[in-house]
């Protein structure tokens, strides 16, 4: 790799003591402007060859991608199924599970037909349940793909697989290939950033890592409480000159070391420095929700001085109007297996009254911002849940298996078609049947809807070129506006 700045501090590195070097360093009246200007060059080296521009015009400049981590029930939810609530506890026809594998409950469970009411809303009559009203009031701005799959039935495989396009951890994250591909509209903030709330199944980083990708790329998780980025405050005592000084010591001795090995990583980190830098002010500020009005509170239910989805929905709002290119929202908390830990009467009442006001207060204020043209909204989980019940009738105790083969998640915004319903499952809710939509047709359509041909945005790993949708997926061209 050609290098990309020779500072002339390493010229008198070469010819100087150590204590030269340090002082003439500190004392250097350029070093700020030279620390802009190799900052600049090492994000450059780090992004894609070609400076990342769209393929074809884009509709879309931001995604905020709402995951509900654990398994949201479709069949609760958006599906309504006559049928299975006709056979509820009857046993499960043989020819639905003969060829499948099950997480956690055998072939011969009951099935179990949903315990609430579903109603159609909108010029669309999309079926929504009582759980959530608010949705119900905005489905002509949505798109309902009901004939989704994925092929990972665990929660690890299928969330790292509904996030990277792999099953398998080590691969760039969808928020990685946005970064790489498109890089940042907001120097002062990082392109992909992670916010999460809730408990439940835990989630790794390799859900937002940057997998072979430059680290430059790979999400940076937001904490809603205490420092807001790990590590990027100033040491006690350590003033912002200081601060200034020390950095610009460190980034000639890295860029030193770049010379000596051509470690394209050695110029990641001079960037990762420098971001964290500036994030030092970017940050504090947008995190703020202080400035924002008590009506926006009170129409996303916020909880001021604690995490919520809520904030983090409002937050999320923030970021994309200043230009971060991926917000990632985790929702964790949607495992309902049955029993005390995890109930379909309960606990899935509970995270819809978190999520429902703020989801849809989220796409209300960007529309009335003028945003929600050009951000697209991504909800779902790694899977849905199975038709047959795990646990028993109790109230506290019902629940359902974690269930790949046909589920539901939505979009709006960004260049969707709003007010439709694509696709379907069969009568149980257990197959996707017509407008099936895999997780790889699912990428290379929201990277259409950025500008990105998913087969030309491609990264050369260990001899051959990667993409998200790697070996399959085709463009859902139905739900396109």
């Amino acid at each position: 790799m050609k290098p990309v700045l020779t500072p002339p501090a390493l010229d008198a590195l070469r010819n100087s003591t150590r204590r030269r070097f340090l002082k003439d360093c500190a004392a250097g009246v350029g070093s700020l402007a030279l620390a802009s200007l190799l900052d600049q060059r090492v994000l450059a080296a780090a992004a894609p060859a070609a400076s990342p521009q769209p393929h074809f015009a884009p509709k879309a400049k931001n995604i905020i991608y709402l995951f509900q981590s654990g398994g949201p029930s479709h069949l609760d939810l958006f599906d309504p199924k006559p049928e299975l609530n006709r056979r509820h506890g009857q046993q499960v026809p043989e020819e639905l599970v003969k060829n499948i594998r099950l997480a956690q409950i055998g072939k011969q469970a009951s099935l179990l037909g949903s315990p609430y009411k579903f109603a159609q809303h909108g010029k669309s009559g999309a079926w929504i349940s009582e759980l959530m009203p608010h949705l119900a009031g905005i489905v002509d701005e949505v798109c309902f793909l009901r004939g989704f799959y994925s092929e990972a039935f665990n929660h690890d495989p299928a969330t790292i697989f509904m996030n990277t396009g792999a099953q398998l951890a080590g691969r760039p994250a969808m928020g990685s290939w946005f970064s790489y591909g498109l890089g940042s509209e907001n120097k002062d903030l990082p392109a992909f950033v992670v916010l999460m709330t809730g408990v439940g199944q835990p989630l790794t980083n390799a859900a937002w890592g940057s997998g072979f990708l430059p680290t430059v790329h790979q999400g940076v998780p937001l904490r809603s409480q205490g420092d807001p980025v790990l590590y990027v405050s100033d040491p006690a005592g350590l003033g912002r000159q200081r601060r200034r000084q020390s950095l610009d010591v460190l980034r000639d001795l890295n860029q030193a070391r770049h010379e000596a090995l051509q470690d394209p990583e050695i110029q990641t980190r001079i960037a990762a420095y420098e971001m964290a830098y500036r994030m030092q002010t970017s940050v504090p500020e947008v995190m703020d929700l202080s400035k924002e009005s008590a009506a926006t509170h009170a129409a996303y239910g916020t909880s001021p001085g604690r995490a919520s989805y809520a904030n983090n929905c409002l937050l999320a709002r923030r970021l994309v109007e200043r230009g971060t290119r991926f917000v990632q929202l985790y929702h964790r908390g949607w495992d309902h297996h049955g029993g005390p830990d995890g109930n379909l009467v309960y606990d899935l009442k509970q995270r819809c009254a978190e999520t429902d006001q703020a989801t849809v207060a989220l796409i209300r204020d960007l529309k009335e911002r003028g945003l929600l043209d050009e951000t697209l909204i991504l909800w779902g989980g790694e899977f849905g849940r199975t038709p047959m019940m795990q646990g028993n009738p109790k109230p506290d105790q019902i629940g359902r298996d974690h269930h790949p083969h046909g589920y539901t998640v939505w979009m709006a915004g960004g260049g969707i078609k709003p007010g439709i319903v694509h696709g379907s499952t069969d009568e149980f809710g257990f197959y996707a049947t017509d407008g099936r939509v895999h997780v790889h047709d699912l990428h290379a359509t929201i990277l259409h809807l950025f500008g990105i041909d998913h087969l030309r945005l491609t990264y050369r790993f260990q001899g051959r070129d990667f993409r998200l949708t790697d070996v399959h997926g085709e463009l859902v061209k139905p739900i396109l506006a």
